[in-house]
């Protein structure tokens, strides 16, 4: 047991709780917290603001703030869940302890064993609980793996191999400006303690024998990033084997235990464990009965984890996903040790934790990567010209692809973007400036707007209820919209989506005059929210002169995007689900095409209150797609044309959940509308478009294949390579 622990005598009978970081694992935190009788959840902060404040909304949490300090400062906190990304772990962790607060830190704990050692004394120091989600250890297979090694069911163990074979897409789609793939060994500190955490808990602390990091890439900024590392180690008389895999495949993480007596294999995707032993029957026999037992035992924990699943949904259990089961876990044995004052569990305790960085030191230490020399940061050279067009969104697909056309254009350019995504390195030249913004904050878009007389507004938010489209794309398209009045911009040009069009068999002929889906509150977000911010801009250019252009892109597809595009049908890894019987051409266009036609769209004159369908000729059906996909990745797909009914059925039966369990997100009702204009069966006539915008896209069959599906698999290759 862990000697971090509160002296604490007085401990309060219901604790206040707060999440520091209201990104993708809050949620899954969120739902934990709700799940423990005695703790209440009173506060989130972020450093965005509007999403804290989105995400308090959602879960009906009263409190929202922007840094940690205000929080502490204005909450009665008793423990923060910190959520943030690793490098800001130290510092955020530090001002917590500081004030007297227990602390649960997503895994990694830290960056460096230094700050990790900090991080434990000053728990000690201020009597408070330190503690780290590693919550595989908590799943339900390691869980059976953990009693048999500890029962000696095994006997004594002489080997374990950890398998991490897991795509990291970020690697081939981005973020590419992420913590994790800032500095090569960021990926082990990332992912190694999911690993180590299970050796160190099963095994012991280890000796590192060995470390391969190979299949190296490098990303578009122009960091390297190791797709494969393997290591050697030794704890004691047990050899360990540990393998992490980036790239593209089939996903499996397991572990694999052999002991004098038996074997066990956990599968953490499956939640299961299997534990293989010999009988005292002969050989033939022998085989037969263990290869029974085995399927029995995979057959009882299936339906196991299959009806915990269901029984969550149905708010019968509080069970869940085996993910969110984990960290619930996790934060059960978090908080069960504050409010008894025990020492916390060892698989969560600060201190193991420290060893789990510690153990990701020596093997990035052993892998002997070539250091990066020391860089400062390079002088901004003045620019060329005053910058005349803005660009939001500049980090994404279609935004890098415009940029590039409008520097080629010869125009000086502004990009604003909310991360670091965009890197003046790509580009090369002295017209191109980049400045941070949100375009939620007008402070942000004011000061963008100097000197401009063009405004690209390319910038969506990811989100998935319609409270939040509504906060994170809807109102800040009308705030993009007022400033550009009040700054008095020659030209705002919104892309929209055909997504907005109802576009399946009954549709006919779309052409720049066809309304958009006159049941757009039936159809998907993202397509009803950006019909309903072009009707704001629409209104605003009716009423108050707003100089509005709208484009409307089909299926983008080229360099920079997924060529496993869900426009074609739903992927997943080799299988590939066609949206109905994939027989009727797509409306592609190519990403250079796009941008040359958004170029247009601020060059030709008299075009305001205009809208245009960017979309090529009609050259590819779904199946010629995947079959030309097929034969440049050098793969096969399962593709699998499927009845619109099947997905409409299915995402009505989950609907029927919501209701029966009053999810928040149940107002939405499935319509089979909205599915089945996925099929893209409408006939677009984009003839206005050439005509009016004078654009004209490639209309050649081979070049949309080859840079529209070869050129965008380029990422894959390598990361394959």
């Amino acid at each position: 047991m862990s000697e971090n622990f509160t002296r604490k005598q007085s401990r309060p009978s219901r604790l206040r709780t707060a999440l520091v970081g209201t990104g993708y694992i809050a949620e899954f935190h969120a739902k934990a917290v709700r799940n423990i009788p005695g703790i209440e959840l009173g506060a989130v902060c972020d450093a965005d603001l509007k999403r804290a404040q989105t995400f308090a909304a959602a879960w009906n949490v009263p409190l929202a703030f922007s840094s940690l300090d205000e929080m502490l400062e204005n909450a009665r906190i008793d423990c923060i869940h910190l959520l943030a990304p690793p490098d800001l772990h130290h510092g955020l962790a530090k001002k917590a302890l500081l004030k007297g607060v227990h602390v649960f830190l997503e895994k990694p704990m830290c960056t460096s064993v230094a700050e990790s050692d900090e991080l434990v004394q000053l728990a000690l120091q201020n009597e408070v609980y330190l503690g780290v989600s590693h919550n595989f250890l908590f799943t339900d297979a390691f869980e059976q793996l953990r009693n048999v090694v500890i029962s000696n069911v095994l006997g004594p163990i002489d080997q374990v191999t950890f398998n991490h074979l897991y795509e990291l897409a970020q690697i081939r789609l981005g973020p590419f400006n992420s913590w994790m793939l800032r500095s090569p060994e960021n990926v082990v500190l990332e992912t190694g303690p999911h690993l180590i955490s299970a050796l160190l808990d099963i095994v012991g602390t280890p000796k590192i024998v060995s470390v391969l990091a190979d299949r190296q890439m490098t990303l578009p900024a122009g960091q390297p990033v190791y797709r494969r590392w393997r290591v050697r180690a030794d704890v004691g008389r047990t050899a360990v084997d540990m393998t992490m895999n980036f790239g593209p495949g089939f996903p499996q993480r397991t572990i694999y235990v052999r002991g004098l007596l038996g074997s066990a294999t956990v599968d953490f995707d499956a939640n299961t464990c299997v534990v293989d032993q010999r009988t005292p029957l002969n050989m033939d026999l022998d085989r037969y009965r263990r290869s029974r037992g085995i399927a029995r035992q995979m057959r009882e924990q299936a339906r196991s984890v299959l009806s915990r699943y269901v029984f969550g949904k149905l708010k019968i259990s509080k069970a869940g996903t085996p993910y969110q089961n984990s960290i619930s876990a996790s934060a059960a044995c978090f908080y069960s040790s504050i409010k008894t004052g025990r020492p916390l569990d060892g698989r969560i305790a600060g201190d193991r934790g420290r060893t789990v960085i510690q153990t990701c030191a020596e093997i990035i230490a052993h892998a002997n990567l070539v250091a990066k020399p020391a860089q400062t940061a390079p002088a901004v050279a003045p620019l060329a010209c005053t910058p005349r067009v803005l660009v939001l969104g500049a980090a994404g697909f279609i935004g890098k692809e415009l940029v590039k056309h409008l520097l080629s254009a010869g125009y000086c350019v502004r990009a604003m973007v909310r991360g670091t995504g965009l890197s003046p390195d790509e580009f090369q030249t002295d017209r191109l400036e980049i400045i941070r913004g949100d375009i939620r904050n007008k402070a942000d878009l004011d000061a963008a707007m100097s000197g401009i007389e063009y405004v690209y507004h390319l910038a969506h938010a990811q989100c998935k209820t319609w409270d939040e489209y509504r906060l994170n794309d809807i109102e800040p398209t009308k705030l993009v919209g007022e400033v550009c009045l009040a700054a008095k911009v020659k030209r705002l040009v919104y892309t929209g989506t055909i997504d907005s069009y109802y576009a399946g068999a009954k549709a006919g002929t779309i052409t720049e005059n066809t309304p958009l889906d006159p049941n757009i509150l039936r159809r998907n977000y993202y397509a009803r929210a950006k019909a309903a911010a072009e009707n704001i801009l629409t209104a605003m250019h009716r009423e108050q002169g707003l100089p509005l252009v709208i484009v409307r892109p089909g299926i983008v597809i080229g360099h920079g995007g997924n060529p496993f595009h869900w426009g074609v049908g739903r992927f997943t890894e080799d299988i590939c689900e066609v949206w109905g019987d994939g027989d009727n051409k797509l409306p592609l266009v190519l990403v250079a095409d796009v941008a040359a036609g958004l170029v247009n769209a601020i060059e030709v004159p008299q075009i305001e209150g205009h809208s245009f369908n960017l979309i090529d000729a009609p050259l590819l059906t779904a199946k010629e797609y995947l079959s030309e996909l097929q034969r440049l990745a050098g793969y096969p797909l399962r593709v699998t044309p499927t009845r619109i009914a099947n997905f409409y059925l299915s995402d009505l039966a989950k609907w029927v959940v919501k209701m029966a369990v009053r999810h928040p997100d149940r107002s939405r009702m499935p319509s089979y509308s909205d599915w089945e204009s996925r099929t893209q069966k409408a006939i677009f006539n984009c003839d206005r478009t050439h005509a009016d915008l004078k654009w004209t896209p490639a209309s050649d069959r081979q070049r949309m294949i080859d840079e529209g599906i070869g050129i965008a698999l380029e990422p894959w290759r390598q990361a394959i390579a």
